[in-house]
């Protein structure tokens, strides 16, 4: 058998249709490129917003402690494995509650009790123990003590000279008032 040979004309136009198929090569010439974009500037770092009400204000670290006693119980409120910095205890005896604000004061002592309904500036009296504080005395039945038990779960312990203490209106709150009541 004979080897099959295609015409001349014939194998040129295979090789220009084979070629056409070939995808061509690209330029090497240099491209222009557009300069990236300039990163967006980042923010400078901001201080934390400045509270426009007491109500946005952090929480005052800590927690509530209840300890009950025969002569009324006592709401603490501070960090574990120190002082309180905030007390309620209950007299019986007077059927009044005691505020005190660990601190020294300075100035005139005064405590302002700020709560959702109602804002407070007590009398007080700074003591003169070992832990200075600052001491103000409510009667049990005294409304203030139902706004801070209430007050859409905190409320404000201001003494000038310290920190203002923002404060949960938890549990031990209102079973120290209701033991006086």
């Amino acid at each position: 058998m004979k080897p099959f040979r295609l015409p001349v004309a014939a194998s040129l136009t295979l090789a220009l249709a084979l070629a056409a198929c070939v995808p061509q090569p690209r330029s090497t010439a240099p491209v222009q490129t557009m300069p990236a974009p300039a990163p967006a500037p980042v923010p400078a770092p901001s201080q934390a917003p400045v509270s426009v009400s007491w109500m946005d204000a952090p929480q005052t670290p800590g927690d509530w402690f209840y300890t009950g006693a025969f002569a009324g119980g006592v709401a603490q409120f501070g960090e574990a494995r120190s002082e309180a910095r905030f007390t309620m205890r209950c007299d019986t005896a007077s059927r009044s509650i005691m505020l005190s604000r660990a601190g020294q004061p300075s100035g005139a002592a005064r405590m302002t009790i700020r709560t959702e309904s109602q804002t407070r500036t007590l009398p007080a009296a700074a003591t003169a123990s070992a832990l200075p504080a600052v001491e103000a005395r409510l009667a049990a039945s005294d409304r203030l003590l139902d706004a801070m038990a209430l007050s859409k779960g905190r409320f404000a312990v201001e003494v000038p000279g310290t920190p203002t203490l923002f404060l949960p209106s938890w549990a031990e709150v209102s079973r120290a008032i209701e033991d006086c009541r």
